[in-house]
């Protein structure tokens, strides 16, 4: 089992020593995009957002791997890519054409938008 968690948060170090602290004194991982920590037997990633990655990641991570998969297949088949680290849905030309929203990506795949909790 795990957590994952999509942040934007406004004092990064303070969030890295809190969750120093929620981690028994280490994370497992420590990044820009990404922090990592087991609090107990549970995985804990808390993944680093902007205002600009904030729906893609949101999208992503509350997802189920199976809709994750088909979203990406529907890129695919339009010659595009659903990007995992937050920068949306880029076309052919490598442009951003979606991620405002978590709905402009459901609608730029020309498919019915689904609340995360209807993700399956």
């Amino acid at each position: 089992k795990d957590i994952d968690l999509v942040l934007i948060p406004t004092d990064l170090w303070g969030l890295h020593t809190e969750l120093t602290k929620l981690g028994g004194g280490k994370l497992k991982m420590s990044g820009s995009k990404i922090i990592r920590v087991m609090y107990g037997s549970i995985q804990v990633d808390v993944y680093i957002a902007d205002e600009e990655t904030w729906a893609t990641l949101l999208l992503i991570r509350t997802g189920s791997a199976e809709n994750n998969v088909r979203l990406c297949t529907v890129a695919r088949d339009k010659g595009w890519r659903l990007k995992a680290n937050g920068d949306g849905l880029i076309n052919e030309a490598g442009e951003r054409i979606a991620g405002d929203s978590e709905e402009s990506i459901f609608e730029a795949l020309g498919l019915a938008y689904q609340p995360p909790e209807r993700r399956e």
